[in-house]
């Protein structure tokens, strides 16, 4: 099998971060320049809050495939 069709089975995904899940796939559509039905969502981490329910204590994190 040559390099060319190994990449082309091959799925490609990207990492993605925000304050919420759904910021980081606004972001993800954005960049990919995708519609919300051409990816994969895989949450690898949720949001957590901060001191007083504050966002921003650690972002939540999505890894993104292209179906």
């Amino acid at each position: 099998m040559s390099t060319n069709e190994q990449d082309s089975k091959e799925k490609k995904s990207f990492e993605f971060v925000g304050s919420t899940i759904e910021e980081a796939i606004k972001k993800a559509l954005e960049e990919l320049q995708v519609k919300r039905d051409d990816i994969i969502v895989k949450v690898v981490s949720e949001e957590k809050k901060g001191l007083f329910g504050m966002e921003g204590a650690n972002p939540a994190k999505i890894k993104v495939t292209m179906k």
